[in-house]
C-alpha cells in the first residue's frame, strides 16, 4: 500500500492558529467544518512547487491550495463565491432552473435575479483543493467532498481523509472505501448530485 505523501505534491507550512481561524472566519463570513479546521490546524498546504498540468485541459485555480493565511482576499472571495457562480453560468447558458426556486421567470436577467436572491440562503461550501470544496459549518464533520463544476457536482472522496488520500497517493485503500456509499446532507447541493 503507497501511504498519502502530501509533502511530496506541496510545501506544509505551520497549522494555522485559534486568532487566524477566527480572523478568517469573521473576514470571509464562513465557518470551517471541525474536520477541515483540524486539517489546516495541523498543517497549511502551500502552493510553493508547480502542479502538474494535463495537455489540453482548462485549468480555472493557477493556485489549486486555497491561501488561508496570506492570500489576496479578492482571490480567496472568488474560490467562495465559486460555487454560486457555476450555478448562474447555468442558469444564464444552459436554462438550468431548481424547482425549488418556483417558476422560472421569462427573461434570463429576472432568472439570474431570483437565483442569485435564492442562493444567497444556501449552504456555504469551503475550498479545499481546486474545484473540490466542504460544506462550512462549525460543529459538523464527516461530509463527502464534492467537485464542483457549475451545476455538475459529483462525489470526490467519502470524507476529507478519503478525499486526501484518493487525490494526493493512497490509491489502494481497500475494498471497504470503494463500496461505501457516501451520502451529502447540505440543502441544495445535494440536490445537483
Amino acid at each position: 500500500m503507497r501511504r498519502l505523501r502530501l509533502r511530496d505534491v506541496c510545501d506544509i507550512d505551520a497549522g494555522l492558529t485559534d486568532a487566524e481561524f477566527a480572523r478568517i472566519e469573521t473576514q470571509f463570513g464562513i465557518e470551517f467544518a471541525d474536520d477541515h479546521r483540524g486539517f489546516l490546524a495541523v498543517g497549511l498546504p502551500v502552493n510553493t512547487r508547480p502542479q502538474p498540468r494535463e495537455p489540453g485541459v482548462i485549468y480555472t485555480h493557477p493556485e489549486p491550495w486555497p491561501d488561508w493565511r496570506d492570500g489576496d482576499p479578492a482571490a480567496l472571495r472568488e474560490l467562495l463565491d465559486w460555487p454560486v457562480q457555476g450555478v448562474l453560468f447555468d442558469v444564464e447558458t444552459t436554462g438550468f432552473w431548481d424547482d425549488g426556486w418556483g417558476p422560472r421567470p421569462d427573461t434570463s436577467g429576472s432568472a439570474i435575479a431570483t437565483a442569485r436572491r435564492m442562493l444567497a440562503d444556501v449552504p456555504k461550501m469551503v475550498p479545499i483543493y481546486g474545484h473540490r470544496f466542504l460544506p462550512a459549518g462549525r460543529g459538523t464533520y464527516g461530509h463527502p467532498v464534492l467537485s464542483m463544476w457549475q451545476t455538475d457536482v459529483i462525489y470526490y472522496g467519502l470524507d476529507l481523509v478519503d478525499y486526501i488520500g484518493r487525490e494526493f497517493g493512497d490509491p489502494d485503500r481497500g475494498e471497504d472505501a470503494d463500496r461505501a456509499q457516501p451520502r451529502a446532507t447540505v440543502e441544495f447541493w445535494r440536490d445537483l448530485l
